[in-house]
């Protein structure tokens, strides 16, 4: 069964020589693993601080949080820094666009209302300098992992989502905290942050499925934590950008090219954690 998405936005940008276009997914804040979740979100922080000036768009392809949820009148507590620096960057008139993963899956209107980002909770492909980007999380793409795609479909339903809202907070974002652990370790078991090889990769797979129907230049996904730029087709390659929990890496599209960089201004802080 072939995979269907609501949003496809087909638009097209061209940058100007100084400006760049920045990806960035699988920041995890608030995750329980993390030793300092304070200096954790500084370091994301930083890096939005210090490529603001030069960025025609960001894009946060997803689980920038651990876990998020939007009760009524209820929000997580913290990423104050973060929500200051996205509203500033908006507001600078630099659009941030903001995928939903699997650990953020729960995001409302909250964020885009608070801080200006724009949501999708969908895959994008976009034209930009002429090259065709396929941009997404890489969460339930296809039919490789049925399992995820089932618990996906409980997630997003809506009798579902109410019913988890008029549960006490205390305890709601108590046990999603807990899953959200739970899910890291089992996935890391099996799948680990390794590639995994070009038969057994859905999202390789996935890729060249899509490659059938059109031609895309970059395939840009999170979710798996591992920092890979590789060519599945002639002129088409996928992007994986890996994360900033351990690699502290992203993408960055100059108008000619992509490539993956590594935020090196924390480094000492990095390799003490």
């Amino acid at each position: 069964m072939p995979y269907f998405f609501k949003e496809q936005p087909q638009y097209f940008i061209s940058l100007k020589s100084e400006k760049k276009i920045y990806f960035a997914s699988d920041v995890h804040l608030g995750a329980p693993t993390i030793k300092n979740p304070k200096e954790h979100e500084k370091i994301f922080v930083s890096w939005l601080d210090d490529i603001k000036d030069s960025a025609a768009e960001i894009y946060l392809l997803g689980d920038i949080f651990d876990f998020w949820f939007e009760y009524k009148r209820v929000v997580p507590r913290g990423f104050t820094r973060l929500f200051g620096k996205l509203a500033e960057i908006t507001d600078l008139g630099i659009p941030v666009y903001f995928f939903t993963g699997n650990h953020d899956i729960w995001i409302f209107d909250y964020l885009p209302n608070e801080t200006g980002v724009k949501i999708y909770r969908n895959p994008v492909e976009k034209v930009i300098d002429g090259k065709r980007f396929f941009l997404a999380h890489g969460d339930g793409l296809g039919n490789y992992d049925r399992k995820f795609n089932f618990i996906k479909k409980i997630f997003t339903n809506k009798i579902a989502q109410w019913l988890f809202a008029h549960i006490h907070p205390n305890f709601g974002i108590g046990f999603a905290t807990v899953w959200s652990k739970h899910s890291r370790e089992k996935n890391m078991v099996s799948h680990g942050s390794v590639y995994l090889g070009d038969d057994n990769e859905w999202l390789v797979l996935f890729a060249k499925e899509k490659l059938k129907e059109s031609h895309f230049d970059y395939f840009v996904f999170g979710h798996r934590h591992i920092v890979l730029s590789k060519e599945i087709a002639p002129n088409s390659s996928i992007i994986y950008l890996g994360d900033w929990i351990s690699n502290f890496t992203y993408g960055v599209w100059d108008g000619k090219q992509m490539q993956l960089m590594r935020y090196t201004k924390f480094d000492k802080e990095i390799n003490n954690k």
